[in-house]
């Protein structure tokens, strides 16, 4: 194997796959990625078993052939190389040459043949979405994902693909982000799945290479393919595709639909960056509970511990009866963090209910956005 290859494509190739690497001491060469070099590129692969990556990069390939190297330790080197243009070679041993002018590293790894293929699904559904539109439809729930190892089953971000629309779901058990699309498909490609928390991570790194991600899924895996977009070629040195192959959470999703509210509650409109800034301020004081004081036209926002105590007005619409409701103010900042809408429907009772988030499709009127989130008892 011999090829050359700029160094900052080489290190972003590297950087996308570097996460992705097992922990098993027994099984060393998930520790490894596998470079394979030909048709004018090198591929670049990790696993944990769990989750694969693969991406490719362009390269001047003079030689065929492939190598596992540690993953982690190759990035450092790249990174640190002093040329742009790299040198890698190896003579069909476990072991490679990296240099540039003035600098050569001798670095030890493993045989190709050992490290584990990436699995293709086969008979799999499949449907297909804007890659900026997932990454931030992701961003909008997965905050809510759990973090228990004991309830296993949330720990991750729950899809299902119905005929006219797709939901994606996270809950904790304490609040419950919801976001949903229109977006009509047949009726043989509906179905659901748990995507795991590491994968969800993986998903919202990803560089903004490709337009559209194709979601292949089964009962087992799911698999994610993003198109690299021709015209941003010279610029990030990607080439052809990624590939992400990812098992699912295995288990029955709870129904999630119960969780939210269907009772009459009170409606107010609030600026989102201004309810952000005056609840993160209120917290400043009190990490564990922000009390809102809400009557026509005001909300009042308090904060108190033994540090002592800050409060916060703001203008909003609303013309309702006066209410005191309690949050743990994380379980508000979050959700406001991760819309980008300028104004927010936020619905809530009394210190017994819960508090919910709201954004409507200006086409259909229908939630396309929501977050429950569960209060905390006003003293």
């Amino acid at each position: 194997m011999n090829f050359k290859i700029n160094r900052d494509h080489f290190g972003a190739g590297l950087q996308l796959v570097s996460s992705v690497v097992g922990s098993r001491k027994t099984m060393p060469i998930l520790q490894n990625v596998l470079i394979e070099a030909k048709d004018g590129g090198i591929s670049l692969s990790t696993t944990n078993l769990d989750l694969g990556i693969k991406c490719s990069v362009f390269a001047d390939v003079e030689e065929e052939g492939s190598v596992t190297l540690p993953v982690k330790e190759i990035l450092r080197i790249v990174r640190q190389l002093a040329d742009m243009e790299v040198k890698v070679s190896s003579t069909g041993t476990p072991k490679a040459t990296i240099s540039t002018r003035g600098s050569i590293f001798n670095i030890v790894g493993l045989e190709s043949k050992e490290f584990p293929p990436l699995p293709e699904l086969e008979s799999s559904k499949s449907f297909s979405l804007e890659r900026e539109e997932l990454t931030t439809m992701l961003k909008s729930v997965s905050y809510a994902q759990s973090v228990n190892e004991e309830r296993y089953m949330l720990k991750g971000v729950f899809f299902q693909k119905e005929e006219e629309t797709i939901s994606l779901v996270a809950t904790d058990g304490r609040r419950l982000a919801v976001t949903r699309k229109e977006e009509k498909t047949t009726s043989e490609n509906n179905g659901e799945f748990i995507l795991p928390s590491l994968t969800v991570a993986e998903l919202e790194r990803l560089p903004g290479v490709a337009q559209k991600i194709e979601l292949n899924f089964t009962d087992r895996q799911v698999s994610l393919k993003l198109d690299v977009v021709k015209n941003k070629d010279e610029t990030s040195g990607f080439k052809d595709c990624i590939y992400l192959v990812s098992k699912v959470v295995e288990g029955k999703y709870p129904n999630f639909k119960q969780v939210i509210p269907k009772d009459d509650f009170n409606q107010a409109i609030v600026e989102r960056e201004l309810m952000l800034e005056c609840v993160n301020r209120a917290a400043l004081v009190s990490d564990e509970k922000v009390t809102l004081r809400i009557k026509p036209n005001e909300m009042e926002i308090f904060g108190q511990s033994t540090l002592g105590d800050a409060s916060e007005s703001m203008t909003i619409e609303y013309d309702g009866p006066s209410s005191v409701v309690s949050f743990n103010p994380k379980f508000l900042l979050d959700p406001l963090k991760s819309i980008n809408k300028d104004k927010v429907l936020f619905e809530f009772r009394d210190d017994m209910s819960p508090g919910v988030f709201k954004i409507n499709s200006e086409k259909t009127n229908k939630n396309e956005f929501l977050c429950v989130v569960m209060p905390i008892r006003t003293d």
